[in-house]
Parts: structure tokens; sequence; C-alpha cells
């Protein structure tokens, strides 16, 4: 039977989609070969970090092999290995100064390439020569130094606007394989742009996901459709308070201490006087003992 959905049920799933313009790339200079990192200044590394533009989240996939026959009529697919996608590309925007992000990964892929190394037979070349030639390095493990790949270091976080949430993949064994052309023209300027590739051995993904915090139903309050915009009524508006007073005054209009009522400015009398003066109830008789001590009661004695 298909379930129901509020429309609060909605909002929460659907109108808080994660954004693809809150990430963070790290690409770690330091841990790159003393042939590459050279040219780097003291504020570069943020610098190619925060120019890169645009990279892409990586994937993989699970190879498998058929296995027929085990059940009859039906063709299984088994896992077998975990496929790494083959490569992962970042562009970054260059700089004007120093054209950074062309200069540091053309210098790591002349690294790779051994275009930079001294040669063993002493013989002098230049990349210019008609017979040059070159021996590519080798990639060195998480220990060795002289490698070209870097082993750790290399990241992509993502994180949303709140901060609270993130995915960071490291990437092991990384290291660039080519660089894009990059147009140029004399029409109209635009910014230019340098677009790497690396292939990698694997990734790993780091969670930080907090718990969810739990849900509360607030208390539903009630309100009026209109609001009562009608004057009170003269006897709500004249509402009696009891005010103490030293003059106030009786029934009679003489002026007494007591309490007065505020909405008639009357002197109030006692529970007893109103017996005695059969205000309420039956009429006592004054004479009588409880007429008397009522009687006196009401004068204070």
């Amino acid at each position: 039977m298909p379930s129901s959905k509020t429309i609060a049920d909605l909002k929460t799933k659907f109108l808080k989609p994660a954004l693809t313009s809150h990430y963070e790339v790290d690409i770690p200079l330091g841990s790159l070969p003393p042939g590459v990192t050279n040219i780097v200044g003291s504020l570069d590394q943020a610098d190619l970090n925060l120019s890169c533009m645009e990279t892409s989240l990586p994937g993989s996939s699970l190879a498998t092999f058929e296995v027929k026959n085990d059940y009859t009529g039906v063709t299984e697919r088994l896992a077998h290995r975990r496929m790494y996608d083959d490569r992962i590309d970042f562009t970054f925007l260059v700089d004007a100064e120093k054209y950074f992000a062309i200069r540091i990964f053309e210098k790591w892929m002349r690294y790779i390439a051994g275009e930079d190394a001294d040669r063993q037979d002493g013989e002098v070349q230049t990349t210019l020569d008609s017979n040059y030639h070159y021996r590519v390095r080798y990639p060195g493990t998480g220990s060795d130094t002289t490698g070209y790949r870097c082993m750790r270091g290399l990241k992509i976080t993502k994180f949303e606007k709140n901060m609270r949430n993130s995915l960071t993949y490291e990437f092991v064994g990384a290291y660039p394989i080519s660089i894009s052309s990059m147009p140029v023209s004399y029409e109209a300027s635009s910014l230019l742009k340098c677009t790497v590739s690396m292939s990698y051995l694997r990734y790993v993904m780091t969670e930080l996901i907090p718990p969810a915090p739990a849900t509360t139903i607030p208390p539903q309050s009630t309100k009026a459709d209109e609001e009562n915009t009608q004057e009170l009524p003269v006897a709500q508006q004249n509402a009696s308070d009891v005010i103490q007073s030293t003059s106030g005054r009786d029934a009679n209009g003489n002026f007494g201490s007591g309490n007065i009522d505020s909405a008639t400015g009357e002197l109030m009398i006692t529970t007893e006087q109103q017996l005695y003066n059969a205000n309420v109830g039956d009429k006592v008789d004054p004479n009588s003992a409880i007429g008397r001590e009522i009687n006196a009661l009401a004068r204070g004695e």
C-alpha cells in the first residue's frame, strides 16, 4: 500500500539538497620531491588550493564474473575486485603574476620524465638537442622520497554551508599524467584555465556526519481567526477593585474609612453589617443574642 507524505516531510527531505559549490581541494606541495618544490613560495600552497575552480568527486565500480548453472536457469554475477577511476581532473585559474598552476605541474611532469636529471655518463644534453633522450624515474613507495608519486595528502573535502557534515576523499599514490591545452586568442578576453588530469592508486573516504538531532513536536498554539476589536461592556470596564482608603463614602453619602469599590466609589460594608441590616439573607432580631453579637462585630467591638 502506498505511503502518504505530508508537505512538512517533503520540505525536510527535498528542500535541503547538497550544493556543488561547497568543497575544498588540498594539494600537498610539501610532500612532493625536492626537485619539484624548489619553485614553491610561502603562499603558493594556499593560492593553488584556492584557485581550483572545478573538480569531481571520484567514483568506483566492482568487477564481476559470471557463474552459471549453480542454480537451474540462473546466471549470477559475483564481485571479485573493486575498480577505481583511472584519473581525476582538476581545473585551476591561472594567476597573472607567476602562472603558478601551469609551472608547478609542468615541473612535476618533467621530474617524472627525468628531463631535469643529471646523466650518469656525464654527457650534457638539453631538451632542444635533436638526439635528446630521457629515462623515466622510478615511481617510488611511501618511504621512498625520490619517487614521483604523492603517496598521501591529496584530498578533496565536500562540505555544506553550515560546516556540520563533510566527506573527505584522500588519494593514494597520485601524480599528474596530462595537462590539457589552453587556447588563447585576440577575441574577447576570458579567464585562463589549466586542467590537470591525475592518476592514483585508490582513494579513501572519511565521513564526518554528526548524529541527527532528536525531533521534537512543538506545541500547537491556538489563535483566533480574527482579532476582537469590540469594546468591553460597561460593567466589565468598571470592574470592581478593592481599594484601601482612610476616606470613603458610605451608602448614605457619609465619608468614612475602609474599603472602597473602585467601580462605584462607595464604601464597602462587612458581611456582619449586611446581615444586621438585612441587606442579604433573613433579617436578624437586634434584641436577640445573635443579633447583639452581630451588632457588636459590625461596630468593631
